[in-house]
């Protein structure tokens, strides 16, 4: 079975503003095989959290995941894509709706959403701020 675990977060520095994502791809021995770092453009915080997340989704079809345990620091997201929140913004409902026709690709249970804090998605979060300061060469 091929298990990933994927750590994603987007960032937009003013929100809305400079945008970007970051992903990281661990397999079951918790090795990084893959990463993402993106420059999205003017977008909204909630924007880049769910085009990591459906980056990070179509990434896992590559892989042939059979499983996928997606780890966000952003409750909001976490809690709109298990159903425990209804989404409102009309600029978030076609993201989401990618997303969980992605999710949809592999059987129930299959995809996880797990919360974590801030510091426990320092990767993905840097990885997320490289792609903005790249884009304005502050690397």
């Amino acid at each position: 079975m091929t298990k990933l675990s994927i750590y994603t977060d987007g960032a937009s520095r003013s929100n809305p503003g400079e945008a970007s994502i970051g992903v990281v791809i661990k397999n079951e021995q918790g090795e990084t095989i893959e990463t993402l770092s993106e420059y999205l453009g003017i977008a909204t915080n909630n924007v880049a959290e769910y085009t990591a997340l459906i980056r990070a989704l179509e990434e896992a079809k590559k892989h042939r995941a059979q499983q996928i345990d997606l780890y966000l620091d952003s409750q909001l997201a976490v809690r709109q894509m298990t159903g425990e929140y209804k989404v409102k913004h009309p600029g978030i409902i076609p993201l989401v709706r990618r997303a969980q026709e992605l999710c949809r690709e592999w059987p129930r249970g299959a995809v996880r959403f797990h919360h974590i804090p801030r510091s426990e998605n320092s990767e993905a979060d840097a990885l997320a701020n490289e792609a903005i300061d790249k884009k304005f060469k502050k690397v």
